[in-house]
């Protein structure tokens, strides 16, 4: 298998929104867990209550019935100050240096298909995530042990053991299995905010996923909500890793249960709640976030050698509806918010659909060998939009890109919200497209100043059946000067180029399809222009 490339690292450059977006990475959940029962719960004072006592039986409802109590109580802001000056200084890799020692992970001996490394916090990722394992139905808390790491060129600050808050604690997970019976290697990590990451087999990190988002891209500020503690149930020889997730925030807490499968499509099961502390009006359920920083339809102040930088080339939506929807992402001059409005969703994510090196001559990166991910809602979700956000970035490690489903309906106070999905790490989704793909997009300068033309490829074996093909193109604002249709039958492949003359405007929003006896042959392509 490919070895997996390390993941998009936070960079300080560029506007506030990008940097407070970032900023999340290095923002790992509050630590210390709680006790067992609800009306158990010490007060919120320092850093955050103790985790269940090992021995502890661990219910299904647990981690529910503590997410429901802690958002009746007011929000108390992890502690991240609490870091030795020798943890705390580090720069990036000085922290990426510490590694786990070999053999010492958890049931790094039990050949059970995973083993689970603790992450150790410092300057890149300060915040506290308690751990706990679940191993013949009762828990038993991870305690910081020093002797689980090695680092290169500097030396650890010893601790005491088992002292709570007087050790570093954890900053998250990582996760290895095996595939198809292989060796154990790279498959997972949940660690940052509330960011998870999953790899399919022969793939390198890229597409990361959200247990919560919360206001982003908002007038009011973004929240950015934290895991604070997981519990690990150890799994039995073949079946998937399960683990749950206790996330909290200033207007909400939230309990997930996830079951992961390694596979040559990785999966995801997600059930979880969604508890409000105050109302929301502003939520994200299967966020989702990647970078694109250069490609054939937008090159903005790229003067690269490569010819392509980019984990995730679009969003693909299949609606309520039925219809297949892409849209090519971008890195654009300002922040572009897109909402497309729907009504339960059959699924949406981003999609690498590169494959070739030519695509991106990266030696180093392999773009082409990034995950797309796919999120297939399990029951109806009802009204809302598959929002996408479009930031502005200078650099290829910048996750500038997010995607999640906003529900229409304001969740009160008090309130809980249930949800279920299913994400698919994958080279390709689950489901083929029912239609022509968009195989490839190309923009450049036109036939006047102010025009762009536009290189539109749809791939797929309906383009090649006879009879007359329609384009349905259309822009607003804006002018379509003129549209062509070039056929390649020995490619499968039918390319539709025009000219946009923008006519002053800001932004134009351009939608295209092709047809045959008012029959949709290919996905709707949407695109967004703005100078």
């Amino acid at each position: 298998m490919t070895p997996p490339l390390p993941g998009p690292s936070p960079s300080t450059s560029g506007d506030r929104t990008r940097r407070d977006l970032l900023r999340s990475a290095g923002v790992a959940a509050l630590a210390g867990g709680m006790s067992v029962l609800p009306a158990a719960l010490p007060a919120w004072a320092d850093d955050a209550p103790a985790l269940p006592a090992a021995g502890t039986p661990f219910q299904a409802s647990l981690v529910a019935d503590l997410a429901r109590a802690l958002a009746k109580r007011a929000y108390a802001a992890p502690q991240t100050d609490d870091l030795p000056d020798a943890l705390s200084g580090l720069n990036r890799e000085q922290y990426a240096g510490i590694r786990t020692v070999p053999g010492t992970a958890i049931w790094a001996q039990a050949d059970l298909g995973f083993t689970v490394e603790p992450l150790h916090r410092g300057s890149v990722f300060k915040g506290r995530v308690a751990l706990a394992l679940v191993e013949d139905g009762v828990v038993t808390p991870v305690a910081y042990d020093r002797a689980r790491f090695e680092t290169d060129g500097f030396a650890l600050p010893s601790f005491q053991k088992n002292t709570g808050k007087d050790d570093p604690g954890y900053s998250g997970i990582r996760i290895r299995a095996r595939f198809a019976g292989g060796e154990l290697t790279d498959f997972a990590s949940f660690q940052g905010a509330s960011f998870f990451r999953l790899i399919a087999a022969g793939q390198g990190f890229g597409v990361t996923a959200r247990a919560l988002t919360l206001r982003p891209a908002d007038a009011r500020g973004e929240e950015f909500p934290e895991f604070r503690a997981l519990w690990i149930e150890r799994p039995a020889p073949g079946s998937p890793l399960v683990l749950h997730a206790l996330v909290d925030s200033p207007s909400a807490t939230a309990a997930l249960r996830m079951s992961l499968r390694p596979g040559a499509s990785s999966l995801c099961d997600v059930e979880g709640t969604v508890f409000a502390r105050a109302a929301i009006d502003h939520l994200g359920l299967g966020g989702m976030t990647t970078s694109y920083l250069f490609g054939p339809h937008d090159r903005r102040g790229a003067d690269d050698a490569r010819a392509g930088a980019y984990a995730s080339g679009g969003l693909q939506i299949r609606t309520g509806i039925d219809e297949a929807i892409w849209r090519p992402v971008r890195n654009p001059p300002t922040l572009q918010v897109s909402s497309f409005m729907d009504d339960s969703p059959k699924g949406f994510g981003l999609m690498q659909r590169a494959r070739d090196y030519a695509t991106f001559q990266d030696d180093v990166q392999h773009w082409e060998w990034r995950p797309s991910l796919w999120l297939e809602p399990l029951g109806a979700w009802g009204p809302g939009a598959v929002t996408l956000l479009e930031i502005p970035s200078d650099s290829e490690f910048n996750e500038n890109v997010l995607a999640y489903w906003r529900p229409k309906a304001v969740l009160a106070q008090g309130a809980e919200l249930p949800f279920s999905y299913r994400l698919h790490w994958c080279w390709q989704p689950p489901d083929p497209v029912p239609v022509a793909v968009v195989s490839s997009t190309r923009s450049g300068h036109g036939g006047s100043e102010n025009r762009r033309l536009f290189l539109v490829d749809f791939t797929g074996d309906g383009l090649t059946a006879p009879g007359d093909l329609q384009t349905q193109l259309s822009v607003s604002p804006g002018a379509i000067i003129s549209s062509t249709l070039y056929r390649y039958p020995e490619r499968k492949t039918v390319r539709v180029a025009f000219e946009l003359d923008p006519r002053g405007e800001k932004a134009c929003e351009l939608r295209l399809n092709l047809q045959r006896a008012d029959k949709p042959l290919t996905e709707t392509w949407l695109y967004r222009w703005t100078p």
